[in-house]
């Protein structure tokens, strides 16, 4: 068995008397590429916002990197090395590419304060270096994000993700405002980093995605882990089973 990244046990998130996430137990391995999947509302997102630290987690546990975290925020949990690409991006529209990609780490020649000097050559080179280890292709790395396609914004807050040694990549629905020829580059950023042996969860409501790009689907159901399936071992028409409810969590089919 490979080298545990992240595990969590029994983690829960209670909004007041809603109760979007139940005693979720889960578990991802080095190298390994794993698929949060289920319908809106079923706690996918309420999951990663409780890893990363964005929220702050009702109760359970949560180990990284074989120790036992309790991140204050996601800046904590972005420098313990998960990177997160959210749906929103959070890129600043009138910054360019390397800013967008040091924002809050940048790199400096002279670090005084208010009068320090920033490393600009540094930053691009790593900018550069970053956009060919994700094979993203960007017109000009000079250009502003606000003139940048979606698919283009998508494809820099990915090689944010690379521009860092990051030991867990989390990518909450990268493609779902994308077309084809955009989505298919986002996809090959996730080979690349499959090569390179980088641990990534993936949230995605594409099956075909799913099945594609990882090793493993976890499907959530109203706040819970209902099924934990190697990809190898199931079909899409029993992941949705389970999504709907057709399916139970203990395998057998649902006749209420």
């Amino acid at each position: 068995m490979t080298r545990q990244v992240l595990n969590t046990e029994g983690l829960t998130k209670h909004y007041g008397g809603v109760h979007a996430l139940e005693e979720a137990d889960f578990e991802i391995h080095a190298g390994e590429h794993v698929a949060i999947v289920g319908d809106n509302g079923a706690g996918k997102s309420t999951f990663v916002r409780q890893i990363t630290a964005v929220e702050q987690r009702t109760r359970g546990k949560i180990w990284f990197d074989g120790n036992e975290v309790n991140f204050a925020g996601p800046l904590e949990a972005r420098e313990a090395g998960i990177e997160t690409v959210f749906q929103n991006l959070a890129l600043a529209d009138d910054l360019d590419v390397p800013d967008n990609l040091f924002l809050g780490r940048e790199k400096f020649l002279l670090n005084l304060g208010p009068f320090s000097i920033l490393d600009y050559g540094g930053m691009r080179k790593a900018t550069l270096d970053a956009l060919m280890k994700t094979g993203v292709k960007i017109p000009s790395i000079r250009n502003t994000i606000r003139r940048m396609s979606g698919g283009q914004r998508q494809c820099v807050a990915i090689a944010r993700t690379a521009t860092f040694h990051s030991k867990l990549t989390i990518m909450d629905e990268p493609t779902a405002a994308l077309g084809v020829q955009e989505t298919s580059q986002v996809e090959n950023i996730i080979r690349t980093l499959k090569k390179a042996g980088e641990p990534l969860i993936l949230i995605s409501h594409n099956m075909r995605q799913v099945f594609d790009l990882v090793d493993r689907i976890v499907v959530f159901r109203r706040g819970r882990i209902v099924a934990n399936l190697n990809k190898e071992d199931t079909d899409q028409q029993e992941v949705v089973a389970y999504i709907t409810g057709a399916k139970s969590g203990n395998g057998q089919a649902n006749l209420t």
